[in-house]
C-alpha cells in the first residue's frame, strides 16, 4: 500500500515540472552554445500553443524555431542579433516580453489615459452641476412669483 501512494505521489511530481520540448537531436555539441539557446528559446513564443515558451512546446513551428536559434547560434550571431532576426521574420508577437515601443506604449497607456479623461471629465461636470445647484437655491423669487406662491399654499391650506 505504501509503495503504491510513494508511486503515485512521484508520478505526480515528476507530471508537475516543466516539460521540456527539445529533443535530443536538437542539442548542440558545445554546451556554452546550447545554454544560449536553451536560454533564447525561452524568450520565444510559440505561435502555435501562444502561452508557451518554443522551448516547451512540441508544435512542429516550435522545433523549426528552435532549430533556427540553435543554426543562427553556430553561424557566430549575438544573442540580440538572434532575437532581431527571428522577430524580423515573425514580428513582435513571437516574444514572450515585447519590446517597449509605440506599439506597445499605446498598448499599455492607452487604458491609463482613458481613465484621466474619464476622470477629467466627471470632474468637470460634477463641478458644473454643483455651480447650477448652488445658482438655483440661492436665488431670490420675483414679486409675481412669491405672489403665485402665497396664492399656491392658501388654496392648499383652504382644501385641507
Amino acid at each position: 500500500m505504501f509503495r503504491r501512494a510513494l508511486a503515485a505521489v512521484l508520478l505526480m511530481l515528476a507530471l508537475i515540472g516543466p516539460a521540456a520540448a527539445v529533443n535530443p537531436d536538437e542539442v548542440l555539441d558545445d554546451p556554452a552554445l546550447e545554454a544560449r539557446a536553451r536560454t533564447l528559446s525561452l524568450e520565444f513564443r510559440c505561435l502555435v500553443c501562444q502561452n508557451q515558451s518554443i522551448d516547451d512546446s512540441n508544435a512542429e513551428l516550435a522545433r523549426d524555431l528552435r532549430l533556427l536559434v540553435r543554426e543562427r547560434l553556430v553561424a557566430g550571431d549575438s544573442d540580440q542579433d538572434v532575437i532581431d532576426y527571428v522577430v524580423s521574420r515573425y514580428g513582435e508577437f513571437v516574444l514572450l516580453k515585447p519590446r517597449f515601443s509605440v506599439q506597445t506604449l499605446l498598448l499599455w497607456g492607452a487604458p491609463v489615459a482613458i481613465f484621466l479623461i474619464g476622470a477629467g471629465v466627471m470632474l468637470v461636470n460634477g463641478r458644473g452641476r454643483e455651480k447650477k445647484v448652488d445658482a438655483a437655491s440661492g436665488s431670490e423669487l420675483t414679486d409675481a412669483e412669491q405672489a403665485e406662491l402665497a396664492k399656491v399654499l392658501k388654496d392648499r391650506d383652504l382644501r385641507a
